[in-house]
């Protein structure tokens, strides 16, 4: 059965090939959409085509609805859109795919029934069609190439409907397993650093020292750092600063070995 979540039905107006109907339920499922409708396919129904290409949206198939004429798949629907990419000589409202979507969902909540149309892939809908539709939607697409396949077309608009019916954060960023950085983990690895390369000598000359400072602290304040993120910094820093220990360290032996060598070179021959 279909869901009973409020919905457009999306009907499938003389669809030619199994696989682009079976590409047509798969972009529906894929937004939450279940109710499709089918006029007249040129292959006949059922299709293994169809089923083989809905990979996993099988469902939609077994409970389409399958209509002899266009007339008889609309009978139940108040508001109808056409898509068609191609200019018509019909005078009718064209919205955009989210435009059209935002109208679908008001419509809906208020109790209408709505459709959309989507035409054959060869052609697309015909006159005959579109004059029973109430408005068109049009997709901004290529003009010297503006046919879209009968899947692309039904995912777009399925996709523009589940925006205006769902809260979709336009940027997340997910921590993972770990938490955000506080203002305190950000506050001692600032530190860390700023003592580390004040040691070395990075903020120079002293009279630019105070703002390369605020620069760098600039610098964390855009990145959103994780606890893992600072802890590993932290030990990034503090693996640097043991690594110029120990050079220093094996420089120092070696300079203390050379010392040693030339003094014994040295004494060797004023003992002869």
């Amino acid at each position: 059965m279909p869901s009973d979540t409020p919905q457009p039905a999306f009907v499938l107006v003389r669809p030619q090939m199994g696989e682009n109907i079976g590409a047509a339920a798969r972009a529906m499922w894929n937004f939450g959409l279940d109710r499709m409708r089918i006029v007249s396919p040129r292959d006949g129904w059922p299709n293994p085509k169809a089923v083989a290409m809905a990979s996993g949206a099988g469902r939609l198939l077994d409970e389409a609805i399958l209509a002899e004429d266009l007339p008889a798949a609309l009978e139940d629907c108040s508001f109808v859109f056409a898509t068609t990419a191609r200019p018509r000589e019909l005078v009718k409202p064209v919205y955009s795919p989210e435009a059209a979507m935002k109208l679908a969902a008001q419509k809906i909540k208020a109790g209408e029934k709505v459709a959309v149309l989507f035409g054959p892939e060869r052609a697309g809908l015909e006159n005959d069609d579109i004059a029973r539709a109430n408005a068109i939607i049009s997709v901004p697409v290529n003009p010297d190439f503006a046919s879209l396949n009968l899947g692309q077309c039904v995912l777009l608009t399925a996709y523009e409907w589940q925006r205006q019916t769902q809260d979709i954060a336009d940027e997340t960023i997910e921590p993972g397993k770990t938490d955000w950085a506080t203002g305190r983990d950000i506050e001692a690895l600032v530190s860390h650093y700023e003592d580390r390369l004040d040691e070395a000598g990075f903020f120079f000359p002293l009279p630019k020292a105070a703002g390369m400072k605020v620069v760098f602290r600039n610098m964390f304040s855009r990145m959103p750092l994780t606890r893992a993120d600072v802890q590993m910094l932290h030990g990034v820093m503090r693996q640097m600063v043991r690594w110029r220990h120990r050079n220093d360290t094996n420089h120092s032996d070696a300079g203390a070995a050379l010392d040693d060598t030339a003094a014994q070179g040295s004494v060797g021959p004023s003992e002869k």
